[in-house]
């Protein structure tokens, strides 16, 4: 059982269980053996598993609800929708996954935001956010790669935190967030697009007062 890909196995199907039972424990070794006893796993294996401790744990249930996300808008269904739209429906569904689960949500986000779980945390950060790129069909490989992530996943952060503490209806309060959040994305990358034309398709001042001068004949 120490092979890695059997052991990763194992931890996706503990995640969502140590996440149920994180409400109550938090994220310790308590919630494990409940999750091992409630999806029939034998505790000790269990234990090994996530022998790690909180991160290991918080790094599975993120690794699981990436998949949940991927499995509930498959790429091949955003591809009719605007780029907002899919980026909009992949956060959701992101938090669709969390949902039910806000106390262990709250619990995850004050450990990640320990000192020594920073580096780590912003890895989980960037692997969901690349995750929904490349799932709203995303295909850049220059610079652009990297700012669209990593102003995703900080917007995906901000929405979390504000999910985790949202008691409105359906949470429109994060719905609201999120919209106005992606809204800037949207509008950045606009601008973004305007000066990153080739050169001769950008705006020139010098060029626009040479032409006022000498029109074109």
């Amino acid at each position: 059982m120490e092979d890695p890909a059997t052991l990763e196995a194992l931890r996706l199907q503990l995640a969502p269980a140590i996440a149920d039972a994180a409400v109550f424990d938090g994220w310790s070794k308590e919630a494990v053996l409940q999750a091992a006893d409630m999806t029939g796993v034998d505790r000790e294996l269990a234990a090994f598993a996530f022998r790690d401790g909180p991160m290991a744990m918080i790094t599975a249930w993120v690794h699981h609800d990436d998949a949940q996300m991927a499995q509930a808008e498959p790429a091949e269904t955003l591809k009719t929708l605007s780029i907002r739209e899919r980026i909009r429906r992949l956060v959701m569904a992101r938090l669709d996954a969390v949902a039910g689960r806000e106390e262990a949500l709250s619990r995850a986000l004050a450990i990640m935001a320990l000192p020594q779980n920073l580096a780590a945390s912003a890895k989980l950060g960037w692997r969901s956010a690349d995750a929904m790129w490349r799932l709203a069909g995303d295909t850049a490989t220059d610079y652009n790669h990297y700012t669209k992530r990593a102003i995703l996943a900080g917007i995906y952060a901000a929405t979390l935190n504000v999910f985790a503490r949202d008691k409105s209806e359906n949470k429109a309060e994060t719905r609201a967030f999120l919209d106005r959040r992606i809204e800037g994305i949207i509008r950045f990358e606009k601008t973004k697009a305007q000066f990153i034309r080739k050169p001769e398709e950008r705006f020139s001042m010098t060029r626009l007062l040479g032409r006022i001068r000498y029109p074109a004949r």
